[in-house]
């Protein structure tokens, strides 16, 4: 348990030294991981179920957010399967190319065996794609469910390929799994009735980690059980709140999953420089996912945002790696380089993502040149109509401030929200909603209003990091009007203010002045002076 401990420390010092150097605190994870191998630590059992938890939850609670029928448009199917082809085509060739000129380990290797790591080089991080968008509070964007979308769909060709390699074929029990599909509204009920605390949480971790087993048992890889499993709770109004529960123990047990990686290996020189020359390759990878995403009708900003999502190298990557080397069709060593790859895939990613709205800003002028006049439905101008006062995000805060403000002022409201299901719920109710994202620099431009004409903003949405981009977004545009935004913590009221807004309000310290104005509103005198409370 020492080992774990020590791990674990090391893991938040080199978190908070990333975050404090603008990087994703997983950037340290990793970095974490590598200094303690170079002082003799070793991968621990502990550490590897805490990092194969991490990526079952992970894939749970992507299932519990997934609109199944996203798979199915051409921008995330086709462009995902053009992809692993050309990239495997291109990459093995490059491979091979590098052997012929004698380079290290890659002289070694036959033509089919390059080819089989190639194959591996053309997936992208499942893990590193959800940690940075919800880094970026953007999981809801478009193109970060493009991003998930394409991911999924190299989910499953991975795990058809790992049944094939592996010899390991479903077993006639694994039939039985069609069987869940009558159990749905029965998971939903316990769901419903599993309340809002610790019920609802061990419901969640029992279904995605023991249900993970179970297909394991049927020959049926247990992350994409788990896939599968949040799937079936995906559209349910609680499954939302189930996610947001297990945000938490996921982002914790991930840790082990970067530490692990870390771990793995000493750092040869031979490895090092092939995990450098693999880098190399990056950049096409992700110019390859911007001009296929152009030729299917999206534009350049979508395009952009998520190849940079899209631009490393996956955790699948090992996993293959470690199959060569069980069947002794490659050395330990290659295990180590593909590691190193995916770790400085990581390491320059991040800062990159991080920086993806300014690059964009920087080189939106020119990119735009490059995309299609056509557009798909999701990209089409947004008109709202008329409008005086704009909410952005429609959670319970937006929706009680946008009935407030109409009661107030009349029909002169429109409200943005990312998520569709939520827009058409709030259609529902005869509220002028329109799907939008704050965080969007082509939102303004595709957003058909002036804002000469906004008398005031308000800013509910969910995500500190939201809010305090769409304030300086909309400041930075020339809105000069009033705009309130809502915060959880005293330090997001500063740095909200510093960014434009003129009144930030503490959420739990409102909830307590609005209870006692409930109090007081439903408490009368009666005739002796006594109070009397009206329920």
């Amino acid at each position: 348990m020492q080992e774990e401990i020590i791990a674990l420390g090391s893991a938040f010092v080199f978190g908070i030294g990333a975050r404090l150097l603008g990087l994703p605190p997983l950037v340290g994870y990793l970095v974490a991981g590598f200094m303690l191998y170079g002082l003799g630590g070793e991968v621990t059992e502990s550490l590897i179920g805490f990092s194969e938890m991490g990526v079952t939850l992970l894939l749970f609670t992507i299932g519990l957010k997934l609109q199944l029928g996203n798979l199915l448009k051409p921008q995330i199917w086709a462009v995902a399967s053009l992809h692993i082809a050309g990239t495997l085509l291109f990459t093995g060739a490059v491979l091979f190319l590098l052997g012929l000129a004698g380079f290290g380990l890659f002289a070694r290797l036959d033509l089919p065996l390059l080819l089989l790591i190639a194959f591996a080089l053309s997936f992208s991080s499942t893990v590193f794609a959800v940690k940075v968008l919800e880094e970026k509070g953007e999981m809801g964007s478009f193109y970060g469910q493009i991003a998930i979308g394409i991911l999924i769909v190299q989910d499953i060709a991975a795990v058809a390929f790992l049944a094939a390699s592996t010899g390991k074929i479903p077993s006639l029990w694994a039939l039985l799994l069609f069987g869940l599909l009558p159990l749905r509204p029965l998971l939903n009920r316990l769901m419903e009735r599993a309340g809002h605390g610790e019920l609802l949480i061990l419901f969640g971790l029992t279904l995605a980690l023991g249900g993970a087993k179970v297909f394991e048992l049927v020959g049926v890889k247990g992350d994409l059980g788990a896939l599968i499993l949040g799937l079936l709770l995906a559209g349910y109004p609680k499954s939302s709140e189930l996610a947001r529960h297990l945000l938490g123990f996921k982002d914790l047990f991930l840790v082990g999953f970067f530490l692990t990686i870390g771990l793995s290996g000493a750092v040869s020189a031979e490895a090092l420089i092939g995990g450098v020359l693999l880098l190399l390759l990056l950049p096409l990878k992700a110019g390859f996912f911007f001009f296929l995403m152009l030729r299917f009708r999206l534009r350049a900003r979508t395009s952009l945002l998520t190849s940079l999502s899209l631009g490393n190298y996956s955790e699948f990557g090992l996993i293959v790696a470690a199959i060569a080397v069980q069947n002794q069709w490659i050395g330990g060593e290659w295990l180590i380089l593909i590691a190193i790859a995916l770790s400085l895939s990581f390491i320059l990613g991040a800062p990159l993502n991080s920086a993806a709205h300014r690059i964009y800003a920087r080189l939106g002028e020119r990119l735009r040149m490059l995309q299609s006049p056509l557009r798909i439905a999701e990209e089409q101008p947004i008109d709202p109509g008329e409008a005086s006062v704009l909410v952005f995000g429609m959670g319970n805060v937006g929706a009680s401030a946008y009935d407030r403000i109409r009661e107030r002022m009349g029909e002169v409201v429109v409200a943005i929200d990312l998520d569709q299901k939520e827009v058409d719920a709030q259609l529902k109710a005869g509220r002028r909603v329109v799907r939008g994202n704050a965080t969007d620099p082509d939102f303004w431009s595709r957003f058909k209003l002036d804002l000469n004409q906004i008398q005031m903003v308000l800013l509910a949405m969910p995500n500190h990091r939201e809010n305090l981009f769409a304030a300086g977004q909309i400041r930075a545009m020339g809105y000069a009007g009033r705009m309130a935004a809502v915060a959880k913590y005293a330090d997001e009221i500063t740095a909200l203010r510093t960014a434009g807004v003129d009144a930030a309000y503490n959420l739990y310290q409102e909830a307590g002045v609005g209870l006692v104005e409930h109090i007081f509103r439903h408490t009368d005198e009666d005739p002796a002076g006594e109070r009397q409370t009206v329920v």
